[in-house]
């Protein structure tokens, strides 16, 4: 026997069946709400608590501190799997056999080639634009240098599309930083893994050459796959309502990208060293700082502390601690804004206050220092962030047309004024 939930409005009862997933989550199903009750809707702002899609990617128990892609933990993939093997993985559903995986890398790298007329459009913007506005056009751009549409019932044209993109946007993000920098546009090298060549086209100087550090390569790759993915977040779900007009990937990336840009989405880590800065600028007193966390008529709050969806703990920064120790210990960066973060690291998880209150830091927080140690600026934070989530937007975007959804259009609770009669210009 089918489960139902019963929904009584003004003394009559309608049935909606429930769904389960396969972790045993538990939805109402209201397709048929507004068709049965004669127009009521459900509100639901943010959508909090509303199921915008079945998927098989990403499962996220915040409670539980659990983050799985595909039915892989977080912990395994990144302690076993380089970020390409994940993106594989988040795209097609499997993790790659070594045949598959190399014959992905080669056809990436065979694509990696940018039409130099984007070269003109890059040209066009100001040194002061910022990078995620450059990447988010740039992106867009794509389109007019691919003008057919995918055939998403051709396996092979959607393959085509998405080792495509794999291939052009690292490019397109250390250009970005190049742009911002006054540095030559580079490209990468076909003798280099993928992770390696984003490092060398983001940082080799034109009059020497760059020397890998593998600690380095394994941070990123580690920071790469932590943000691969995680479920229908704000940038995740613009990309499949965007794609559900049937828009093209490139723009539906595009359009992810832009929304990726905003403070309470991508941008938190680089809000995290923004906060630093001015606690530096301050003395770089830390626990004044947080005394002034505590104090709850204090408008000051800790940013990289805590998660709006992992209330225990974050999977991802237990991972990225180790990393992010490693990457401080291996190049001995004496920075004031560093000492400062490991200040502010040591009294989060030593004081009952912030203890008891799983304020611990978070990925945005270790992400931040990595990311300052490495020499990446911070404009470029985000960027960085977006490159990390291209497998899991492409992933989404496929999901979400090979099960032919239908287009996006959310309802609304209208509450504006009612009926007025038209007054002529002399009457008002």
């Amino acid at each position: 026997m089918s489960e139902k939930a019963t929904l009584e409005i003004n003394g009559k009862k309608y049935e909606f069946p429930l769904v389960r997933g396969t972790e045993n989550e538990v939805a109402i199903d209201i397709k048929t709400l507004r068709s049965s009750t004669g127009g009521v809707i459900t509100i639901d702002p943010g959508y909090k608590n509303t199921g915008s899609c079945e998927s098989a990617i990403t499962f996220l128990d915040g409670e539980k501190g659990i983050l799985r892609y595909r039915g892989y933990s977080i912990e395994d993939l990144a302690d076993k799997a380089d970020f390409l093997e994940v993106a594989y993985l988040l795209i097609f559903g499997d993790l790659p056999t070594q045949e598959q995986l190399d014959k992905f890398h080669s056809d990436i790298k065979e694509n990696s080639v940018v039409d130099d007329d984007v070269k003109k459009i890059l040209d066009a913007f100001p040194k002061s634009a910022h990078p995620m506005g450059v990447l988010s056009s740039l992106t867009a751009a794509l389109t007019a240098f691919n003008p057919s549409s995918v055939d998403v019932s051709s396996e092979q044209d959607m393959y085509n599309s998405i080792v495509r993109i794999m291939g052009k946007f690292p490019v397109l993000v250390s250009w970005a930083m190049r742009k911002k920098h006054g540095l030559p546009l580079e490209y990468g090298d076909d003798n280099l893994g993928y992770v390696e060549n984003v490092l060398r086209m983001m940082f080799k100087n034109p009059n020497r050459e760059y020397e890998q550090n593998p600690i380095l390569i394994n941070a990123l790759d580690k920071l790469l796959i932590l943000h691969a993915d995680h479920e229908q977040n704000c940038s995740t779900s613009t990309v499949r309502i965007t794609g559900s007009s049937h828009a093209g990937l490139f723009v539906s990336l595009a359009s992810g990208i832009s929304a990726l840009w905003g403070p309470l989405h991508g941008g938190a880590n680089q809000a995290v060293l923004e906060m630093l800065e001015a606690i530096k600028e301050d003395g770089g007193d830390t626990k004044k700082y947080m005394a002034k966390a505590k104090d709850k008529n204090d408008p000051f709050r800790l940013m990289g502390f805590g998660h709006r969806v992992y209330k225990n703990f974050d999977p991802r920064a237990r991972i990225i601690k180790k990393a992010a120790d490693e990457v401080l210990g291996d190049l001995g960066v004496e920075d004031p804004i560093l000492d400062i973060a490991k200040g502010l690291e040591k009294e989060a998880l030593e004081d009952p206050y912030f203890v008891d209150r799983k304020l611990y830091p978070n990925v945005d927080f270790y992400s931040g220092i990595i990311y300052r140690a490495m020499g990446i600026p911070v404009e470029m934070f985000t960027v960085m962030f977006a490159l990390g989530r291209l497998p899991g937007w492409i992933a989404q975007w496929r999901e979400m047309r090979l099960r032919k959804e239908p287009i996006g259009r959310p309802r609304q609770l209208y509450i504006g004024e009612t009926y007025r009669p038209f007054k002529a210009i002399a009457q008002r």
